[in-house]
């Protein structure tokens, strides 16, 4: 299980369990964590999962691979270090303490 903090555009935090196995975007959707649509359930076909990466776990996170980095381009203001699609994001105890921001909408 690793604890993940959510921040919303407006600045409120939500910190929240997330069970290992489960996605970073899994987490908000079980938590009803606002600002995190995921209109395509997962399946990396939208980009409504779009969050900003708190800058020291950039390093820490697997790489984009092509088809997040594709879907990055429909993002709303995407960063191109910070931005990533919580539905990629695989939770794990590597995780345990993640910061990921949401930006002012998603599309």
């Amino acid at each position: 299980m690793a604890k993940i903090t959510y921040i919303e555009h407006n600045g409120t935090p939500h910190v929240v369990d997330v069970p290992n196995g489960l996605t970073v975007m899994e987490g908000a959707r079980d938590n009803n964590i606002p600002g995190i649509e995921a209109d395509c359930g997962g399946a990396c076909a939208c980009s409504t999962c779009h969050v900003y990466v708190a800058p020291e776990w950039v390093e820490k996170l697997p790489e984009k691979d092509d088809m997040e980095a594709d879907m990055l381009d429909f993002a709303f203001e995407p960063d191109p270090v910070r931005s990533r699609l919580t539905c990629q994001l695989r939770v794990s105890d590597a995780l345990d303490g993640l910061v990921v921001q949401m930006p002012e909408k998603q599309i």
